[in-house]
């Protein structure tokens, strides 16, 4: 019995110093891995190994520091680009609605051109619509009145209105089947402005202007 508590003893030691160094190991393990900060406990056994403790705070922040820097840097990118495409969106947009105000100023510009046209036409359809009635008053009016008094007024018109009364004449002549009588004022014309007349009856197309 003397003799195995020596061995017992022993073991017990060996055992305490193993767990000792698994700790040790472990403390150093964890350390480097940044589980724990043992720096200040292991510092001794740093030097003595001449080993340079690591700096935990120091790296670790730099290292997130530098995740954090490289990720805000990305979305400011992100956002540059972002902006870049809304810029050239908005450019875009500017410029069509600039084409479309221009289309609409040709469009209103027409219209109006349109409106002045039509409004022009329409007011010589008028003058046209009323001279012809007051032509066709005058013809008949000088129809029915003795053929040497209607020659006088018709000598006294210009030309044009001379002209327009003969082809009125003859045009309700025409449509009522009767003798035109412009034949007749002619010859009561003086001969030069009978025969200016029908050249000019002549050269114009029959219509009232």
């Amino acid at each position: 019995m003397a003799g195995s508590r020596p061995k017992i003893l022993g073991r017990v030691i060996v055992l305490i110093l193993l767990i000792l160094a698994l700790a040790v190991g472990g403390f150093i393990w964890f350390d480097y891995l940044g589980v724990i900060d043992a720096k200040t406990f292991l510092a001794p056994l740093y030097r003595a190994l001449n080993l340079a403790p690591r700096n935990q705070a120091t790296t670790t922040g730099g290292d997130d520091l530098s995740l954090d820097a490289e990720r805000l840097a990305t979305r400011i990118e992100a956002l540059d680009l972002r902006n870049l495409e809304l810029d050239k969106r908005e450019e875009g947009i500017v410029r069509k609605e600039a084409e479309i105000e221009q289309k609409a100023q040709e469009l209103e510009e027409r219209q109006k051109a349109l409106d002045e046209r039509e409004k022009s036409f329409n007011v010589r359809l008028e003058q046209f619509e009323n001279r012809r009635v007051n032509v066709e008053q005058n013809a008949r009016y000088l129809t029915g009145m003795p053929p040497a008094k209607a020659v006088g007024i018709i000598a006294a018109m210009d030309d044009q209105d001379a002209i327009d009364v003969f082809r009125m004449t003859e045009e309700i002549a025409q449509k009522e089947g009767k003798a035109s009588i412009v034949s007749f004022w002619l010859s009561l014309l003086p001969s030069e402005r009978a025969a200016e007349l029908q050249r000019k009856m002549a050269g114009k197309p029959r219509t009232l202007n």
